[in-house]
């Protein structure tokens, strides 16, 4: 399988959550409850009053303020809180690799897809941005189960390699002027070929006024280069480099270049308190999703 299977995205929602048969009463896999517990929060305590968006509860319309500031406002309780998840997704050719059980663009899309349901399923508006080809597509966050499938049918199109490509770090921008103030990003792509300076001052200015998840999707010849003789790499800017991978030292080198590539993406996203986390192409997705999100539900604990 080179592409992702839309019915396997569709089918992913019962991994993300599974409906009870008998009380028809929803009941959560561990990948739904740490969704709830780490960007949900719990109880019923008041949080804040923002502005009236369409589809809002008009019963909880804050009437003074809204007499206040000539315009609706709505109070918002903590459990019944809902933010716009915005999926960004890398779709272009790069994420078209993989030595071991699949490939990059299908790990990828799982991994949205997962959190797409588990975002679905506590009432957040899910939307998406998928870059990596010609034009970005931008799919805004929207409650509606249709929109959700939407965003999962085009994860499954093949790129087209023929044109040119839009970098991250343009996708990136795109958010920012496309999301709402407070929305919940995830970030799915290799970061191989990502200009990390650029990247540092595009999430800082992102994370002033959203929440950002990055998810690495890597693969084993990424870092452990096999002898296969002379190898030509064409980095993002068309800089070709050609390496002996029969060679010890340029296999060390290729090694290096990785170590060093994803050292720079870890310190930045320590320093801008973004948290970061890696599925590779030979791991079970549920189960990495589940590792990253545990890891950010210790962080929380150690710094409180």
């Amino acid at each position: 399988m080179l592409t992702p299977q839309f019915k396997e995205l569709l089918e992913l929602r019962y991994q993300a959550y599974s409906v009870g048969l008998v009380s028809s009463q929803r009941t959560q896999t561990m990948l739904s409850g740490l969704y709830a517990s780490v960007f949900r929060g719990q109880g019923m305590d008041f949080e804040e009053v923002r502005e009236y968006q369409h589809g809002d509860e008009i019963r909880n319309i804050d009437w003074r303020v809204t007499a206040r500031m000539n315009r609706p406002y709505l109070k918002v309780y903590r459990e019944e809180r809902e933010r716009s998840v915005v999926l960004c997704v890398n779709t272009g050719v790069q994420m078209q690799f993989g030595t071991r059980k699949t490939f990059k663009s299908i790990q990828a899309a799982k991994a949205a897809a997962l959190l797409g349901w588990s975002a679905y399923g506590h009432g957040d508006r899910v939307g998406g941005l998928l870059f990596g080809q010609q034009t970005p597509r931008f799919f805004r966050p929207n409650r509606s189960q249709r929109s959700l499938g939407q965003i999962l049918r085009n994860l499954t199109i093949p790129p087209d390699n023929t044109k040119d490509t839009t970098t991250l770090n343009q996708a990136l921008q795109v958010l920012n002027r496309s999301t709402s103030t407070g929305s919940l990003l995830f970030v799915i792509t290799d970061f191989n070929q990502t200009d990390i300076p650029t990247l540092q001052q595009t999430l800082n200015q992102l994370r002033q006024h959203h929440e950002i998840v990055l998810i690495s999707i890597d693969d084993q010849a990424d870092y452990a280069l096999p002898a296969i003789g002379q190898v030509e790499f064409i980095a993002a800017d068309g800089t070709k480099i050609c390496i002996d991978s029969d060679s010890k030292a340029g296999r060390a080198a290729y090694r290096k270049a990785w170590e060093t590539q994803h050292q720079a993406l870890k310190q930045t996203a320590q320093r801008l308190f973004i948290d970061l986390f890696s599925i590779s192409t030979q791991d079970d997705v549920y189960n990495s999703l589940l590792q990253g999100l545990q890891q950010r539900v210790q962080k929380r604990r150690t710094h409180r």
